[in-house]
């Protein structure tokens, strides 16, 4: 007598392929890697959400102006108009834009944090971008609070918004000229990819300056350059390991010891928590935790004050 077998049906997703090695890999287990292939070490690129979530202490990250949008002052239209690409990305990705800023804590500490993701628009920098990333520097210097950002932005300046998003690359700058005054501490991380006027501008202002393993950072693309300068370039150019060994950057980190690295480096730069208390989501008020070189320079014009409504509510518009 033959029995047959009912066929099992394998649910779409379960598998990953590695595009470092081409391995299958069970996407369960990669979540609990962090994304990252246990053959290979490739680093996968993950969402902005998902940084938040393997960063910092679960349920402690409280976001800043969640409804700031894109608004689009060039009309500018070019397969489809910017407006319909915005609204495509944020019903694809759940985003308002292509970058997340707030409050949080790394093993208790608490810090200001932002992260770009690379899946809105290439994680490209406009208006509502670079507000943001000014808005989460100005916010360490005020509340006397170590900035961390994560870059992952493939589109650079964001072309659909032509001078008003170039012109974000020297707002951020100086918002963080500004937190370095302050005697304020940023380490900025460097991920997959990390490219063109982000790259020109606030992810390469860091203090501490920290990159993924196999991440590639830079101007324009390695096609490109080759293109116009007509040579061929040396292997691994911009990656984070060329850079490395360039003097580019500080540190190479695998994104499974990002969180205690971090931790270490900002007890590093300002000592441990003493007695500090836990600001919690209400907005209670938390022991400053700055360096320890009292700022002269700092003390005029710096607020140690935390009124979450008036910082979320703060005098430019939602819309930028």
């Amino acid at each position: 007598m033959v029995i047959h077998r009912k066929k099992r049906v394998i649910p779409d997703g379960l598998w990953i392929k590695c595009e470092g090695c081409s391995g299958l890999i069970y996407r369960k287990a990669m979540v609990e890697r962090f994304y990252v292939c246990p053959e290979c070490d490739y680093h996968f690129r993950i969402p902005a959400w998902e940084r938040i979530r393997i960063t910092l202490d679960e349920g402690s990250f409280q976001e800043f102006w969640p409804d700031m949008e894109p608004a689009d002052p060039l009309d500018f239209k070019d397969r489809i108009s910017y407006k319909e690409r915005v609204q495509t990305e944020q019903k694809r990705t759940g985003l308002k834009d292509a970058a997340l800023v707030g409050t949080g804590t790394i093993h208790n500490r608490k810090i200001v944090f932002g992260a770009t993701d690379s899946n809105f628009i290439m994680g490209s920098m406009g208006s509502v971008v670079g507000e943001k990333i000014t808005r989460a520097a100005a916010l360490a210097r005020e509340r006397r609070l170590p900035l961390v950002i994560i870059s992952g932005s493939g589109g650079g300046a964001r072309m659909h918004e032509g001078m008003f998003s170039l012109m974000q690359m020297a707002k951020t700058s100086a918002a963080l000229f500004s937190l370095r005054e302050a005697n304020g501490i940023f380490i900025s991380v460097l991920t997959d990819p990390t490219m063109g006027g982000v790259m020109a501008s606030y992810a390469s202002l860091g203090d501490i300056i920290v990159a993924e393993p196999g991440a590639l950072i830079g101007f324009a693309g390695p096609r490109v350059i080759e293109q116009t300068i007509k040579k061929t370039l040396p292997e691994g150019f911009q990656t984070a390991e060329f850079l490395l060994e360039h003097g580019f950057l500080d540190m190479i980190v695998s994104r499974q010891d990002m969180r205690r690295e971090l931790s270490r480096l900002i007890d590093f730069m300002i000592g441990p928590p003493e007695g500090d208390e836990t600001e919690v989501a209400s907005g209670e008020k938390q022991t400053p935790n700055m360096t320890t070189q009292e700022t002269t320079s700092a003390s005029g014009g710096l607020s140690t004050e935390e009124d979450s409504g008036k910082d979320q509510n703060e005098t430019t518009e939602n819309q930028i």
